[in-house]
């Protein structure tokens, strides 16, 4: 059957134009790409998950306050680090290629997990531990800086025609993978070790099988091709430099990138990230079952993604953003009223309601990041002002919120919710909809 005769038009004129099937072929790339952010969540996971357990191993014992506070403070700061890997990265992956860039990102993110778990204790090189234990959360923060614009380039550049929120939605699938599967490891290590047997070589174990899990997918890569979007451009990009293009050319877009990216970053880290301790905290509701309902959301959320995907291939990009959008900007004060007093229910539908709005952003973003740039500069152009996003925005938007929670004003976070939305509201109603784009620049 020829290409043409396996185009299926959608029926709307103002979405996409014809589709075609995927291919096995594109099925694999889609299925690389997206893995590796997979492993990024599930070293993020295991980080944040056994930070008490291994903290002590890497600080001064005595003071197990301060050596958890000095753990998380590492965490924090590799926040900071992401955008010089965006913008390092990226430049590498629209210079040399986007599978070039991917073998490199995952490599360095088990590179930083194995050096981690085999890193002496405080108790036999003093000093040197704390410091291997930085540079390791340095590389892998820079690696995952890297990781994300990579992917979204090598998943949306190898989408089937009229397929590409719907390719690039396992991009974010992938990180409920992730989230799920650190999750899972703390509990089976946990459940099966006992408390001094986790601080003496459990945590290494969980680390050692999330940086082996990272070789299987480099494994992946290497058996992989490059983007033909890549080969057809390559003799024009590898001597041109895409950061000055991009900021000589491309500055509106990049903005854009930011105006997307802050409310998607805000309520994702409000939502899936803090709310299981928000809620415990402020309501009362046991950790573990708070815990229990933001993996139920979570699990629903991933399985909805594929099927944003394809709404928005449908029905375009602003349309099923702004369901994100408007949807949190009427849901946020009464989902933060229904939590107080709440009991498990309570919270599962409150966290429930969260995740299908937060469809619309996640199952977009990939296909609108990669539809703002071309090809020369895709990576480059994702990378930079995502990853400043996430650190300005991301990384503090649950310290922010717990720091109005702490003055008494924890009435007021629906607000700054608000406020996320309409900054993307502005962004997405004043560029175009690039599903209407037949192909990629």
């Amino acid at each position: 059957m020829s290409a043409e005769q396996q185009m299926v038009m959608t029926g709307s004129e103002g979405s996409v134009s014809p589709t075609t099937r995927t291919t096995r072929k594109q099925k694999k790339s889609i299925f690389a790409g997206s893995i590796g952010n997979a492993i990024e969540y599930v070293d993020w996971g295991i980080y944040a998950s056994l930070a008490p357990v291994f903290a002590s191993q890497f600080f001064p014992k005595g003071e197990p306050s301060a050596a958890f506070l000095s753990t998380l403070a590492i965490f924090a700061v590799g926040f900071l680090i992401r955008p010089l890997g965006g913008i390092v990265l990226g430049a590498y992956a629209d210079r040399h290629g986007r599978k070039k860039a991917l073998t490199l990102t995952v490599g360095m993110m088990s590179a930083g997990g194995f050096a981690i778990a085999v890193c002496p204790t405080y108790d036999s090189i003093g000093v040197f531990s704390p410091l291997v234990l930085l540079v390791a959360r340095l590389v892998q923060a820079f690696s995952a800086g890297g990781e994300w614009p990579s992917s979204v380039s090598y998943i949306v550049e190898n989408a089937a025609r009229g397929r590409r929120a719907f390719a690039g939605s396992f991009q974010q699938v992938s990180t409920g993978v992730g989230i799920l599967l650190a999750s899972l490891l703390a509990l089976i290590m946990t459940s099966i070790l006992d408390d001094e047997q986790m601080q003496t070589f459990g945590w290494r174990i969980a680390f050692a099988i999330a940086a082996a899990l990272g070789l299987v997918v480099l494994w992946l890569r290497v058996r992989t091709e490059e983007t033909e979007h890549f080969d057809n451009t390559k003799s024009s990009t590898a001597s041109g430099n895409p950061v000055k293009t991009l900021f000589a050319e491309h500055k509106l877009s990049l903005l854009r990138v930011v105006g997307i990216t802050i409310p998607g970053t805000i309520i994702y880290y409000l939502w899936i990230t803090n709310m299981p301790g928000y809620a415990s905290a402020m309501t009362g509701l046991d950790l573990d079952q708070a815990l229990l309902a933001n993996s139920l959301a979570v699990v629903v959320f991933t399985l909805l993604l594929p099927l944003g995907g394809l709404l928005s291939d449908r029905l375009g990009r602003r349309p099923t953003f702004m369901f994100f959008l408007v949807g949190f900007a009427l849901y946020a004060w009464p989902a933060y009223r229904l939590l107080d007093g709440g009991g498990f229910w309570t919270f599962l539908l409150v966290e429930l309601v969260g995740v299908i709005l937060l469809v619309g952003n996640s199952a977009n973003v990939a296909a609108i990041y990669a539809e703002l740039f071309p090809t020369s500069v895709r990576t480059t152009g994702t990378g930079l002002p995502y990853a400043s996003a996430v650190a300005l925005f991301g990384g503090t938007a649950p310290y922010f919120t717990s720091w109005l929670t702490s003055i008494g004003h924890q009435d007021k976070i629906w607000i700054y919710i608000v406020a996320a939305t309409v900054i993307g509201m502005v962004t997405i109603l004043t560029m175009p909809d690039g599903a209407k784009k037949e192909q990629l620049d």
